[in-house]
């Protein structure tokens, strides 16, 4: 039983794109446009350049914003509240999966390379909030994102979360890497598999995935 991985497991740690929400949602086809937007603005470039370095960027630094910053200098903060400023309205509470994070043993905490203001806002929207113990962004690791193995070690630190003693649950495989080498049990939430060394559970169900853990 999967359950047997985590009898020592007292933190639990959630992304929240496409974690703790379904991937149907598409939020993210929301947020590349303001992306986009944002890096023809700041960068005097058209659409066709700005998608191009948008994904670009992603793939080489992490994020978007990572990028931005490290190559052109751009301030984060406009950055992630324009990129943020979308519609959640069709976005469903999840009572179940509310219940079923509840009854996790231990202290729960959302971290993603989002801000925390917009990760509320989403937990607000899927009936979440008041669930997690702490809320975490990527301005609270220095705007370091996921999957650099600094980012992680700020967050846990600012959490005093022992890897060893935790478990993170993640739609990005490569995001699950630093938190192997960490000591850490590792979730891939996602409609498919990504066989890797440093993955060492996958689910396409969340709310089953917990319940197996709780009962």
């Amino acid at each position: 039983m999967v359950a047997r991985y985590f009898t020592e497991t007292d933190a639990w740690v959630f992304d929240l794109d496409n974690t703790l929400y379904p991937p149907a949602a598409r939020l993210f086809d929301q947020i590349e446009v303001r992306m986009t937007a944002y890096v023809m603005q700041a960068l005097g470039v058209d659409r066709d350049r700005a998608n191009i370095l948008r994904r670009q960027y992603w793939a080489d630094y992490g994020t978007t914003l990572a990028g931005l910053m490290d190559v052109h200098g751009v301030d984060p903060g406009p950055y992630l509240t324009h990129v943020h400023e979308i519609d959640l309205s069709h976005l469903d509470p999840d009572p179940d999966l509310r219940a079923r994070l509840i009854a996790l043993p231990g202290r729960r905490i959302v971290y993603t390379n989002g801000s925390a203001p917009y990760a509320q806002r989403v937990l607000a929207a899927r009936g979440l909030s008041g669930v997690f113990d702490a809320v975490y962004g990527v301005e609270n690791a220095g705007f370091r994102p996921k999957p650099e193995r600094r980012a992680f070690e700020a967050i846990f630190a600012a959490d005093g979360i022992d890897p060893a003693r935790a478990a993170m649950f993640e739609d990005d495989p490569r995001n699950l890497a630093a938190p192997h080498a960490m000591g850490m049990q590792t979730v891939h939430v996602a409609p498919d598999p990504a066989p890797a060394d440093h993955i060492h559970h996958h689910t396409d169900d969340l709310t089953g995935f917990l319940g197996k853990l709780t009962r």
